[in-house]
């Protein structure tokens, strides 16, 4: 007999600057914010969701330009992310949570954790690094290219829903990552399109920077995981982020894959049940 389901309850909140949609448990016990990657939405974190949602309120977002949430015209800057989800939990009247970062969403819970500490209680940072250019320019978003690397050469959009899967099929390198895309794929009336906002995300890669220099600032525990055989996070990248945190450990998925929280889940829901009783 299969375990039942944990509730989640979809909703949308107005915060300063644009609306997020997000999934709420609405369970009794400590918060857990979970933040999505580029291209992605709330739905990649159904399983952890399942996982942790009988001892854990766990919330997670469409961030901002991606899935139902707002697509502002604004830059896009770490900053921004990181303002909505700790607007997110100010509204739900969320004291602090530990928050679980995949990717891009990674760097939303460190920019929280260095600008935000009251409302982050420890971070998980999930198969990324500080690294990146010096800060540019803020670019208004206008002027930003309305097209990105991966979806630039995309037939868009997708006349039917068979031709949007033999697509994405060929164009993901992993199954995890078709099944990223598809969790972003919407029917309109023109055709079956992607839900996240193409000059969102190019505003994002034309205000991407090095945020080594909030490391020394986040104070609260922190816990870098790694997929061992890409190239997200090299050994040197590794090394000086958890040379420059006050307070952090570092696990390895073996599994190459970028998605950490879905390629080996058993053994890396060990690595957060092992951070979740470190503090």
């Amino acid at each position: 007999m299969s375990m039942e389901r944990v509730k989640i309850y979809r909703s949308l909140i107005k915060l300063k600057e644009t609306e997020l949609f997000y999934m709420d448990t609405k369970t009794d016990g400590p918060a857990i914010l979970c933040l999505h990657g580029l291209h992605g939405r709330a739905e990649t974190w159904d399983e952890f969701i399942q996982h942790y949602g009988g001892r854990y309120r766990v919330i997670a977002p469409d961030q901002r330009g991606h899935g139902f949430s707002g697509k502002p015209a604004s830059h896009y800057t770490m900053e921004e992310f990181a303002e909505d989800a700790a607007g997110l939990l100010m509204s739900l009247n969320i004291d602090s949570a530990v928050v679980v970062g995949h990717s891009m969403g990674g760097k939303t819970a460190g920019y929280m954790a260095a600008l935000y500490p009251a409302r982050v209680k420890a971070a998980a940072i999930l198969d990324i690094t500080a690294d990146g250019p010096a800060k540019p320019d803020l670019i208004p978003f206008e002027q930003i290219p309305d097209r990105i690397p991966l979806t630039q050469d995309w037939p868009l959009p997708f006349s039917t829903l068979n031709e949007a899967k033999s697509f994405i099929a060929e164009a993901a390198e992993t199954e995890l990552d078709y099944d990223f895309y598809m969790n972003s794929l919407i029917e309109t009336v023109e055709g079956y399109q992607m839900m996240f906002s193409t000059r969102a995300i190019a505003a994002y890669y034309a205000h991407k920077e090095s945020w080594y220099h909030l490391l020394p600032d986040i104070k609260c525990p922190v816990l870098l995981v790694r997929a061992k055989g890409n190239d997200a996070v090299q050994d040197d990248n590794l090394l000086g982020m958890q040379s420059m945190l006050l307070n952090s450990q570092v696990r390895e998925i073996s599994n190459p894959d970028h998605n950490v929280h879905l390629s080996d889940k058993m053994t890396f829901y060990s690595y957060i049940d092992e951070f979740l009783e470190s503090f």
